[in-house]
């Protein structure tokens, strides 16, 4: 890290060594023993640099920013693209999925396959490149990037919630329809289409609330990234989430803020699983937390 952060093509020992001590590197791992007490356990780069942040105390960045007013700052710029997005782009891939079960077999869906796979072989810089130039440059449609307070920060946020959904829709439909038509040649199916529902009830009333446990299991497993944002949208539209905030610290080299956001993007994902788990009980009786 010293190399990297002094940026110089030839370091000498000196330096290293006097920017460890300056930045509190120059202390044992997890146990000094040449302290004594309980400093031989304060007294290490874990307990100073880590233990903290278990209790949500993430210091100051090495430019003396309170990194944790920069996550309450930024977390709401996040959630309000992230969280369109994620609705917006569950409704389509799930009404197109259903719409390609529904006339399976068929050129629509035929077609709409195919289409997915293109979709998907797409990478996402070309869908943020092609809309920014194409709806911002092209049409005048949105602004191509920047961000507002309030009600204000509407227009900015258009742009890379379509983008965002639109990117996601040939893995999100070909994952569904793969679901539902797992689901359709089960035989409660069958037995539905033998009481006389047709292929639309069928679809709505049984197949998709069936199918509720791995949709669920997709959407809360994403739910950290609504709060820690995304690092490739947030940088190219100019958003001040923490996405952006990890990309500038890791530009910027400022270790302190990468550690805090590892941290705080791990307790995420590991509160995401457990939602999963308990998200379970809500749509299927037979599950029970024990």
């Amino acid at each position: 890290m010293a190399r990297m952060q002094l940026g110089q093509k030839h370091v000498t020992e000196q330096a290293i060594d006097n920017w460890k001590q300056q930045h509190g590197y120059d202390l044992p791992l997890l146990w000094n023993p040449g302290a004594v007490a309980e400093k031989r356990v304060t007294d290490t780069i874990f307990y100073q640099k880590s233990v903290g942040l278990f209790l949500f105390r993430f210091g100051s960045s090495d430019s003396g920013r309170n990194i944790g007013a920069d996550i309450k700052e930024r977390a709401l710029p996040s959630l309000a693209v992230a969280l369109p997005t994620l609705c917006v782009g569950l409704l389509v891939d799930i009404s197109f999925a259903l719409l390609m079960i529904l006339f399976r077999q068929s050129y629509l869906d035929r077609v709409g396959t195919v289409v997915c796979v293109v979709l998907m072989s797409i990478s996402s810089l070309f869908y943020i490149i092609g809309g920014q130039f194409v709806i911002s440059k092209l049409l005048r449609l949105v602004p191509i990037s920047g961000y507002d307070d309030g009600f204000a920060a509407a227009k900015f946020l258009i742009l890379p919630v379509l983008i965002g959904a639109f990117s996601g829709i040939g893995s999100g439909v070909r994952w569904y329809r793969t679901l539902f038509l797992e689901e359709v040649g089960k035989d409660y199916v069958r037995t539905a289409r033998a009481k006389g529902l047709t292929e639309t009830q069928t679809l709505f009333r049984h197949v998709l609330k069936n199918t509720m446990i791995p949709i669920l299991t997709g959407v809360v497993v994403v739910l950290p990234t609504l709060f820690m944002g995304s690092l490739i949208m947030e940088s190219f539209f100019s958003i001040p989430g923490l996405g952006s905030y990890t990309i500038d610290a890791i530009t910027s080299q400022d270790f302190a803020i990468v550690r805090a956001m590892v941290f705080l993007g791990s307790v995420l994902y590991v509160i995401g699983l457990l939602l999963t788990d308990i998200s379970y009980t809500l749509v299927d009786p037979r599950v029970r937390l024990s």
